[in-house]
């Protein structure tokens, strides 16, 4: 629960860090995409009440940031297994007892696989063709090998029931409840797109290279 009392604090000028894979999520709803996202909040759930995670299967752009945002920043970006019998994958022959690495990060970017990888774009989980990449109908469950951030299979994180109930109440919840803006050191507001630095460093979690900090 940490995370959520860092972010609704009531502090004033007070410097917050985030954790993975949640400040990935926050940064990459920044800017343009947040309105959107906030204006499907106020047409599902209104100005009333706060949204709820009953709210989450009527917010399909929401679910779209979601997997957008894992298929570019898995919270694991390797998965290793290991072999246990010889097996033939292709033109690949597995020997048994072999160590093998899936790389979920680079799958995620794959021009094969995904039109125009680096552009984060959740609209391509709304569509119901496949012009982009799978489209409408994939899931993050591990049953399309194309969008893994939770692996697959029997050694699948155990941690996914929990997170695909915690992240996105957690996310729609700051999208309804604050205006986010990107500020330059001085505190004035910056306006464009890209302004927010997504590179990452080397990681068992690819984290951040330069931490996201906000000021409430």
């Amino acid at each position: 629960m940490t995370f959520l009392i860092w972010i609704f604090l009531p502090l004033q000028q007070t410097q917050l860090p985030w954790q993975p894979n949640g400040h990935w999520q926050t940064s990459s709803t920044i800017p343009n995409i947040l309105e959107k996202a906030q204006e499907e909040i106020d047409q599902v759930v209104g100005k009333a009440r706060l949204v709820k995670q009953s709210d989450l299967p009527n917010l399909p752009y929401l679910q779209a940031i979601i997997k957008e945002n894992f298929r570019l920043h898995p919270p694991i970006p390797m998965l290793a297994r290991k072999s246990i019998a010889d097996c033939q994958i292709g033109n690949y022959t597995i020997p048994e007892g072999s160590l093998l690495f899936v790389n979920i990060w680079s799958i995620g970017r794959d021009p094969k696989v995904w039109s125009n990888p680096m552009k984060f774009n959740p609209e391509r989980f709304l569509k119901p063709n496949e012009s982009d990449g799978p489209g409408i109908n994939i899931d993050v469950k591990g049953f399309n090998y194309q969008l893994l951030p939770f692996g697959t299979g029997r050694r699948g994180c155990p941690g996914i029931n929990l997170a695909m109930q915690e992240l996105p109440t957690t996310l729609e919840a700051m999208i309804q409840c604050f205006n986010w803006k990107v500020v330059n050191p001085e505190g004035v507001e910056m306006k464009g797109n890209d302004l927010v630095d997504m590179s990452e460093r080397p990681g068992l979690t690819a984290p951040r290279a330069h931490d996201l900090v906000c000021e409430v």
